[in-house]
């Protein structure tokens, strides 16, 4: 619903600012400079405008992180209580059961025709039945990467990118993969015929499943790469997403070693899917 997903993507604002703070390896001298650098600075919201947050905000965000992780940061439901008779809700409620594709209106007609039950009106008859899941028919910048550009161990740094690949049945081909950065084994991919987050997901999960979970994720600003999906997967699992510029160092030398991993890796896969 339109209302889940506004809470999830304030909840995603509210990591992306406190991520770096809330770092376990941080010693309290270093998170509390974090912090009160965060709370100096302003950050950009899903909704375009600038906001400023206090010390005290920022440090409930990151201990209700480090007890629930993501889904902690997302708003619970706003539950108002109704000023209808329950009574005549349960009517609507049924009405709607009873033929799914009835819309609030015909609803509200319905009730309005049978008399004797009171009156009820289409914006609050379409909130309870979103409520009831009846309702509809049947991100700031992130962390710059400086200094060296391999991992030291497997697992510390995967590097995404979508590779073009050769013409398959008259379409062109994409390979979207994730390589660990320490090993070059290629530990997630697919083949595919578009560049999309769908398809993106499909070749994460191939690797979560394989591979276990990596501290962090290099991609480039591709559309596949900033949506929210990637954004949403990496919160939930903890991951830090680094978007880096197309141009820069070091996503130039983690997309070099990504070519030569992934064309060794999948020359034969290449080979016998033409």
């Amino acid at each position: 619903m339109h209302n889940e997903s506004r809470r999830r993507d304030r909840a995603l604002f509210r990591y992306s600012v406190i991520r770096e703070a809330a770092d376990p390896s941080l010693s309290h001298a270093e998170r509390g400079a974090l912090v009160r650098a965060l709370a100096l600075r302003e950050h950009v919201g899903p909704d375009g405008r600038a906001y400023r947050f206090g010390r005290s905000t920022l440090d409930d965000w990151i201990r209700a992180w480090r007890r629930g992780g993501f889904e902690a940061l997302v708003d619970a439901p706003r539950v108002v209580p109704p000023r209808i008779s329950p009574e005549l809700l349960a009517l609507a409620e049924q009405l709607k059961r009873e033929a799914p594709e009835r819309s609030a209106v015909q609803v509200v007609a319905v009730i309005e025709g049978l008399g004797g039950h009171g009156r009820l009106n289409v914006r609050s008859t379409q909130r309870h039945f979103a409520r009831l899941g009846l309702s509809g028919p049947g991100t700031p910048a992130a962390r710059k990467v400086h200094g060296r550009f391999e991992a030291s161990a497997p697992n510390e740094l995967w590097t995404g990118d979508a590779l073009h690949g050769p013409a398959v049945g008259k379409k062109k081909a994409y390979l979207l993969a994730f390589v660990d950065d320490h090993s070059r084994l290629l530990a997630g991919y697919r083949w595919c015929h578009s560049e999309d987050s769908v398809r993106l997901e499909s070749a994460l999960r191939h690797g979560l499943c394989s591979r276990g979970v990596p501290k962090a994720i290099l991609v480039d600003r591709g559309s596949a790469f900033v949506a929210s999906p990637l954004a949403r997967a990496c919160a939930v699992l903890g991951i830090r997403l680094i978007h880096a510029s197309p141009r820069a160092a070091a996503t130039r030398s983690g997309q070099d070693r990504m070519d030569v991993t992934s064309c060794r890796s999948s020359n034969s896969t290449c080979s016998g899917s033409g």
